[in-house]
């Protein structure tokens, strides 16, 4: 693994990215490698349906003790690249036998959660849905005793609701759009929140780490996605990227950031301890 980078200790861990995205299909190794010498300690990659499971674990096995697999269903499904449409039971039901038979392998269950933007979710049923998915998924996550690394689009107070009343524990937020006063009920509750790259452009991000404690925050890129510039492929050593704006909103050194962060990446996925270099 990459020498320990700016600090004394390692380098931050991107609790939250998309590995297995087809973007990245042609060049993993490099940016796999670009991440490593940023350095970045561990990728935590989630998946989104039944259909990419087989690629995350892939990706886990070859990188192994780097790329750390979570598997969980997303409130929205992907038929094509153009059509996308709010979960079912059903969707589920193809994920379960598959994750049943990685779990060894597993260091969280994700990205799980609720979607509640209206063209994906218009209607009572389709929350519904959504709900009942997420449920089961939560006490799935129980019974192997995995933490659950949460989607919550559009519906911050019903997820970290639904979270509470089934007795979550071990809970990231990932990139949470709701208003900070909401995002405070999940401290609460003792849930951490990971914040992505694009905080330099989302005056929402900045609010929220103004308010949360250093103590609640994990970095994360949600590679692909949600880097510093719109529109332009996100990696996963865009992670510094976020820990030097927290640093600057904080008023606090950077290596700070990463150590804080590292340490609450270590307490929310606990079987991280058995690949970082502390």
């Amino acid at each position: 693994m990459a020498a320990a980078g700016p600090g004394p200790g390692p380098g931050p861990v991107d609790c939250h990215c998309h590995l297995a995205a087809p973007c990245f299909q042609t060049d993993v190794a490099a940016v796999v490698r670009a991440a490593e010498q940023a350095p970045v300690s561990a990728l935590v990659v989630v998946s989104e349906q039944a259909g990419e499971f087989r690629s995350v674990v892939a990706l886990s096995e070859r990188f192994p003790g780097f790329v750390l697999p979570c598997l969980g269903v997303h409130p929205v499904q992907e038929v094509s690249p153009e059509e996308q449409r709010s979960v079912t039971l059903k969707d589920l039901d193809a994920a379960l036998p598959l994750i049943e038979l990685y779990k060894d392998k597993l260091v969280g269950i994700g990205e799980v959660g609720l979607d509640f933007t209206p063209r994906f979710a218009s209607t009572d049923e389709q929350k519904e849905g959504q709900r009942q998915v997420l449920i089961k998924q939560i006490e799935l996550a129980r019974r192997l005793d995995l933490p659950l690394n949460v989607h919550s689009r559009s519906a911050g107070r019903p997820t970290i609701n639904i979270l509470k009343e089934q007795g979550a524990t071990k809970v990231l937020l990932h990139a949470f759009d709701g208003k900070p006063s909401v995002a405070m009920e999940g401290v609460k509750a003792g849930y951490f929140f990971s914040i992505p790259p694009s905080i330099i452009r989302s005056e929402q991000k900045q609010k929220l780490v103004k308010l949360l404690p250093l103590e609640s925050m994990c970095l994360e890129t949600d590679s692909p996605a949600l880097g510093p510039e719109k529109q332009v492929r996100n990696e996963p050593k865009n992670i510094y990227v976020a820990a030097e704006y927290i640093a600057k909103i904080k008023g606090i050194p950077v290596e700070e950031v990463i150590e804080v962060t590292t340490q609450n990446a270590l307490k929310v996925f606990p079987k991280l301890r058995n690949f970082l270099r502390m």
